[in-house]
């Protein structure tokens, strides 16, 4: 189902974070980021409830810099993959130490949006920083591989359960070609 949804939305490449809001893209299913942009570890933020949401903004100021950008509006998101340690939150989700990574496929499930938009707006509480049209993504290496990832893995929960109801069908038709044949 992911695959279809991604799918339905546009792609686009080379964005740069610094330049460009959220409100452009909100239409975007895939993105890729333009070269130097990164998931800024110095920024995220977790909102518990039963599981931890975690956020961190995808930004190309310089690592080592304190530079901000004038306007957060997209979001590497996970569920479960950031620990609080002395205050600060460690931010896990997807390949964010690895530097060809530099795209991200959008948060498909709208039942967990309003969790990680509440983290996004505990981020700007903590690190005085604006994010007024968030979106979020999945950081991946690659969103084109990533999302026929998803077809692939559609394509085998299809099949699994073509096969499992021509099995309950053959079951059934040899039970009941059974029970006719000994009332006769």
């Amino acid at each position: 189902e992911i695959f279809y949804d991604v799918m339905a939305l546009n792609s686009y490449d080379a964005i740069d974070p610094s330049k460009v809001q959220g409100q452009e893209f909100m239409d975007a299913g895939r993105m890729n980021f333009v070269n130097g942009t990164r998931v800024d570890l110095a920024r995220a933020m977790s909102f518990r409830n039963m599981e931890t949401y975690c956020v961190a903004p995808i930004s190309n100021a310089a690592a080592d810099s304190n530079a901000t950008l004038s306007n957060y509006d997209f979001w590497a998101v996970g569920k479960d993959c950031c620990s609080l340690t002395l205050g600060d939150v460690a931010f896990q989700c997807g390949p964010v130490n690895n530097q060809k990574a530099r795209g991200g496929i959008r948060l498909m499930r709208n039942e967990e949006r309003a969790f990680y938009r509440l983290a996004v707006q505990q981020a700007e509480s903590s690190y005085q920083i604006k994010a007024t049209h968030p979106l979020f993504f999945h950081w991946v290496e690659d969103p084109v591989d990533q999302t026929y990832q998803y077809q692939r893995e559609a394509f085998q929960n299809y099949f699994a359960a073509m096969s499992g109801y021509y099995i309950v069908q053959m079951l059934l038709t040899y039970g009941a070609t059974v029970a006719f044949k000994a009332m006769s």
